[in-house]
């Protein structure tokens, strides 16, 4: 009854369509050490004002204890909440004032595998992977993976698929989130999305959902029905052109290659870090400064969509982020990165050319050029990758009156272009 009351009160939105979206990825451990799904939700305005409409918030269910690392991706119960993060109700209240503020809210789900305290390991031991030689349930298998505090799933067993649906339509159902980004998505068998997906979304009609796969594999879309997955490879590029010194035109490359067999209307979720590679090396360090990063956020965000920020990125917080414990972020350090990425997105989200569509490529070794249109406006979106001052050659047709839309003034275009280090540039003309 709670929800419903609830759900009478918020105001209606529409959930992005997977082009629109602008994701923010909420690591509950930078907010607050304990109650933090409360602090989160203190936090929505600040959130709302980056053009977030999509709100993924990583696990918070309670946390296996045997062979525990404190991942949140290790879950002993599906249906609460850890104590650390809060209650089922302090959730609720996050998903309603996200609601509230127009923006939707995709919970973290690991199907691929539970805790070795979770239930499931005495009642159903059948429901994991066991060893050919040993008979013992096992833990999930990859090159330079140390998953050793997470049990391995089998989902050839149809008790499990149907368990795990059930477990996922409880949040669709009655918390009344708007979807999921699932973990280790190319882990778990399509055909299993697919069914999964299927029933998901007849059980939030007419409500739409967001599904997000963590994987790269074709067959997310074709046979599982994901609406995004990740841009693994445009983020590998990102790093041989900022960081190796790789060619600009590498980036037009690799976003050909994920978006060629992409059915119509799918997107590629493009990041600079997530929680998996900030736990590694901050943005700030990994594009050489803060300059660096955000250059790389614009060469990543303004080609193609699939915008996301991770908590943290938007003050340039220049440590790594181990998520399997709680990292304080002031998020008063960096006022000026925080209204730049404002300004950014409330750019990318006035002008669809910048989600969608395709675009003209002006090939440059040290510079990435290219051209958008959309609805009788044109744009040219020139980003300096490197650390030092670059020229560009202009092109023929850009040259002359234009709008620079970053700094809201109009300037006149000759045939050559200065650029500071890692400075860009976001013009537009009719």
């Amino acid at each position: 009854m709670l929800l419903l009351a609830l759900q009478a009160q918020q105001p209606t939105f529409q959930l992005a369509t997977p082009q629109d979206v602008i994701m923010y990825q909420v690591n509950p451990r930078v907010f607050a050490s304990q109650k933090s799904l409360r602090a989160v939700a203190q936090h929505l305005d600040s959130i709302k004002a980056l053009g977030a409409n999509t709100v993924w918030v990583m696990p918070i269910f309670p946390i296996g204890t045997t062979k525990s690392k404190n991942s949140p991706y290790s879950i002993s119960d599906y249906k609460a909440v850890a104590p650390e993060f809060g209650t089922l109700d302090d959730y609720k209240y996050l998903v309603e004032q996200a609601h509230r503020r127009g923006m939707a809210v995709i919970q973290d789900w690991v199907a691929n595998h539970t805790a070795w305290d979770h239930p499931w390991i005495k009642a159903h031991p059948d429901w994991y992977t066991h060893d050919a030689t040993t008979d013992t349930i096992i833990c999930p298998q990859g090159p330079g993976w140390d998953w050793t505090d997470v049990a391995d799933l089998n989902y050839d067993s149809k008790g499990l698929r149907a368990a795990m649906t059930g477990e996922m339509l409880f949040w669709i159902e009655q918390v009344g989130i708007d979807g999921f980004r699932c973990d280790v998505a190319d882990g778990v068998p399509a055909d299993y999305w697919h069914d999964a997906i299927s029933q998901l979304r007849k059980a939030a009609a007419p409500r739409q959902i967001l599904m997000l796969a963590e994987g790269k594999r074709p067959d997310n879309f074709t046979e599982g029905g994901f609406d995004m997955n990740y841009a693994w490879d445009y983020k590998d590029s990102l790093v041989s052109v900022f960081a190796k010194h790789q060619p600009a035109s590498h980036l037009f490359a690799a976003d050909s290659a994920e978006y060629a067999p992409l059915p119509a209307g799918k997107v590629k979720l493009r990041f600079i870090t997530n929680h998996d590679q900030s736990a590694q090396i901050s943005p700030v360090k990994e594009f050489g400064n803060e300059r660096g990063a955000m250059a790389a956020f614009v060469a990543a965000t303004f080609l193609h969509g699939g915008a996301l920020i991770y908590g943290s990125q938007e003050v340039a917080y220049p440590n790594a982020i181990n998520f399997f414990h709680y990292v304080p972020v002031d998020w008063r350090r960096n006022p000026d990165i925080y209204k730049e990425y404002c300004s950014l997105m409330k750019l990318y989200a006035s002008h669809p050319a910048f989600r969608r569509g395709g675009y003209k490529a002006y090939p440059n070794r040290d510079i990435m050029m290219f051209e958008k249109k959309n609805g009788g406006m044109r744009y040219l979106i020139v980003v300096n990758v490197r650390d030092k001052d670059c020229t560009a050659t202009v092109p023929t047709e850009w040259r002359g009156h234009v709008t620079d839309l970053y700094q809201g003034k109009d300037i006149t275009l000759s045939s050559q272009l200065s650029l500071r280090p890692y400075e860009y540039r976001i013009i537009a003309k009719r």
